[in-house]
């Protein structure tokens, strides 16, 4: 099943809760406020909250609750796991203030089996969930131009989908709950793999005397080129990675992967190596570091 959304029309005003105001989540909250939804925002540090607000015209709350309270779309953008638990559950949490047929959209990387879990929840309770993990890092939502993978329903995803286009390009529905996390995964399976053949590559052609701008000029037009090759590849000859998707973050996706295919018996014998690498740029004091330093291990 797949429900694309690229030419969905602009949404109607909705009342829309954000919660987690991170590199992801204060851009995508400023989109839907520019695009007119009413927009209440919820942050574990409260005074970004409150910054956010004074900045984009819109309201603070002190806990997911009451962000959520009266919201027609509740979306989430937190760090993992738990982070996500601990703004949709419990006494304080989004689900006890969205009213009934509310959708909460996760944009968290999260594990498939805690999207199935809340899915299970929010049923439970007359509400409904979307897994929505995105792709494209802080530029793509700083300019409003994510991809996003969903799990869940066919209704909610499409109620949901016209809010979430306000900082997305494509909005797609890939299967029931977890398949928008699962898909993510894939994801992060070909980025791992890629940036490892071109940081190979690169260090390959400085050792052997080419002049590689030049090189990627030529390579970049044949069927070497990707996302990473234009964007990436010559800050990595300049040992420029003070930007982008961090290598911390790279490693908590990759645990997800891996942990993932032990479940369902997938062999990532690739993934599994590229992993350990990142390893290595953590234990150089990389942690924070684009993931396009895995280039630092070979001595570029």
């Amino acid at each position: 099943m797949s429900t694309d959304s690229t030419a969905t029309p602009p949404a109607a005003a909705r009342r829309v809760a954000f919660l987690g105001l991170g590199v992801m989540g204060y851009p995508m909250a400023g989109h839907l406020a520019r695009a007119g939804h009413a927009l209440t925002v919820y942050n574990r540090t409260a005074a970004k909250a409150a910054d956010w607000a004074a900045a984009h015209g819109g309201a603070h709350a002190p806990t997911p609750r009451e962000a959520a309270a009266g919201a027609d779309v509740v979306c989430a953008c937190v760090g993992n796991d738990d982070d996500l638990r601990s703004v949709a559950l419990g006494p304080d949490g989004a689900f006890a203030g969205m009213k009934p047929g509310a959708v909460f959209v996760d944009h968290t990387t999260a594990s498939a089996e805690v999207a199935r879990e809340l899915h299970a929840a929010a049923r439970q309770q007359g509400l409904h969930f979307i897994d929505a993990p995105v792709s494209g890092g802080q530029a793509g939502a700083v300019k409003g131009v994510l991809t996003v993978m969903c799990g869940g329903d066919a209704e909610p995803f499409a109620a949901a989908r016209p809010v979430v286009m306000a900082y997305a390009r494509a909005c797609t529905l890939l299967g029931p709950s977890g398949a928008g996390q699962l898909a993510k995964m894939v994801n992060q399976i070909c980025i791992a793999g890629l940036l490892q053949g071109l940081a190979e590559a690169l260090a390959f052609g400085q050792r052997a005397g080419l002049d590689m701008p030049a090189v990627l000029d030529v390579i970049g037009k044949g069927a070497a080129q990707s996302w990473q090759m234009d964007n990436r590849g010559r800050t990595m000859l300049e040992g420029r990675f003070d930007f982008g998707f961090a290598v911390d973050w790279m490693r908590k996706d990759l645990g997800l992967v891996l942990d993932e295919a032990r479940r369902n018996g997938a062999q990532l014998p690739v993934t599994a190596l590229v992993d350990q690498f990142y390893a290595d740029i953590q234990a150089r004091g990389g942690q924070r570091w684009d993931t396009s330093s895995l280039i630092v291990r070979l001595g570029g």
